[in-house]
């Protein structure tokens, strides 16, 4: 997300829309993206498969932000995404995003999601494990259907990022494991079933990767599976999904290299490799999620309480926090904060960000260098379009915020904010029995 300061007003702008304005319109805490950052990046994608000459699929993950309005957006644009659950699908489906251009992900899927997605023709079921494999071919058979699947296989490369979001490596709960001879077994069961469409193999190594190296071990993997089990099972894969995981910046010192560089260099490998085993070349699809909708957005709060002890730093409260990103309090992520009414006074001091929530662990930054914030100043978190809203929760009870779309310097709401209605309406009176009563 590209910032900008308007110099008459000292005020942090996004999508060329003043957001001490839109704190204003729409209330704090409030989630904003820029619509057009999102649009920017697909292209990119897409225009780096263009630049190769390869059939490459851009699918969107879409755990990193959920939402009717993001399929909405990316429909257009010809992309494709995965679901990972049936609050996923039914998402989507509500939006009108098109069935055939869903894949279906999950290391635990139950006969209730597996249904809802064959009732939808789901366009692929990326199978995980031999007890949803099983599963499927039940339900296949029972329905006399068919439908297209990827075998998820774990790649045995770790990526160099946080333990909770690495996938690849051997040790992990996703896909079948190559090595063990797991991943012969699911292909040789699905090809021997006419009710499957074995398309081609999936990997996904982890998320938040800064460089190529790691999608380029992964891909060579890949491509050797590949080889074999043309050699071994006269199988040709007709796609090969490498995932997502592209990393983005953060926080000053983070160099990412950009993903649509990423995805060249990956290109590059693949091209070569599969020229060497003299394999033709499949459908590439990738799953970006962060690298997507991450840059695009921003968390807007409005300073409330302050604590000032001598000899320690401040504690600057904001009306947000763990419930609407809880990311730094599970594993320490880190965020570039803004004040956005006063981007570039000179006056500086070093505080604590810290949240309304009832946890000494609710804090957004640790250690932020800002103008001296007062009460009711705004500030930003950057970058903060990944996972916020995804994992956001009502602890404490307290709604979550609204989103925003910011198009053309257009800005509409996607999600309304949560109101007191909202969080009691699935709330039932308790009645005590007619034992405890008398």
């Amino acid at each position: 997300m590209t910032t900008t300061v308007e110099s008459t007003k000292n005020h942090l702008m996004i999508g060329g829309m003043d957001t001490v304005k839109l704190a204003e319109q729409f209330g704090t805490p409030l989630i904003a993206y820029d619509t057009q950052d999102i649009v920017r990046q697909v292209k990119a994608f897409q225009q780096t498969f263009a630049n190769h000459r390869i059939d490459g699929i851009v699918s969107y993950a879409s755990k990193a932000f959920c939402v009717k309005g993001i399929y909405q957006l990316l429909a257009p644009l010809g992309v494709h995404a995965d679901v990972v659950s049936a609050g996923e699908m039914a998402t989507a489906f509500a939006a009108g995003f098109p069935a055939s251009r869903l894949s279906f992900h999950g290391n635990n899927k139950s006969v209730d999601e597996l249904t809802m997605a064959l009732d939808h023709h789901l366009g692929t079921i990326i199978v995980d494990n031999f007890v949803e494999l099983h599963l499927l071919q039940r339900l296949l058979q029972e329905r006399d259907e068919t439908i297209a699947i990827q075998i998820r296989v774990t790649p045995g490369v770790s990526a160099h990022t946080h333990q909770y979001i690495q996938t690849g490596q051997v040790d992990s709960k996703f896909g079948f494991d190559i090595g063990s001879g797991q991943a012969d077994q699911a292909l040789t069961e699905a090809l021997a079933d006419d009710h499957l469409e074995v398309r081609g193999v999936h990997a996904h190594i982890g998320s938040q990767i800064f460089e190529s190296t790691g999608f380029v071990m992964a891909a060579e993997k890949l491509i050797e599976l590949l080889t074999h089990w043309h050699e071994a099972f006269g199988y040709s894969a007709q796609v090969l999904n490498i995932g997502g995981g592209f990393g983005i910046k953060y926080v000053e010192g983070d160099d990412p290299q950009s993903p649509e560089d990423q995805l060249d260099t990956v290109l590059t490998t693949i091209e070569a490799r599969l020229g060497n085993h003299h394999l033709e070349m499949p459908e590439i699809w990738i799953e970006p999620g962060r690298s997507l909708v991450g840059p695009a957005g921003i968390n807007l709060y409005r300073v409330g309480a302050n604590k000032r002890v001598p000899g320690l730093l401040p504690y600057v409260a904001v009306d947000g926090g763990m419930g609407d990103n809880i990311r730094p309090a599970l594993y320490q992520a880190a965020y570039e904060p803004v004040l956005a009414n006063h981007v570039e006074d000179s006056s500086k001091e070093t505080i604590h960000i810290v949240g309304k929530y009832c946890e000494s662990g609710d804090i957004l930054v640790n250690e932020a260098t800002l103008p001296v914030t007062k009460t009711g100043d705004v500030i930003a978190l950057l970058a903060t379009g990944a996972y916020g809203y995804s994992m956001a929760s009502n602890y404490n009870r307290n709604p979550r915020p609204a989103v925003i779309f910011i198009d053309h310097k257009h800005a509409s709401v996607v999600v309304r904010r949560e109101t007191n209605r909202d969080i009691l309406a699935l709330d039932e009176d308790f009645k005590k029995s007619a034992a405890e009563a008398r």
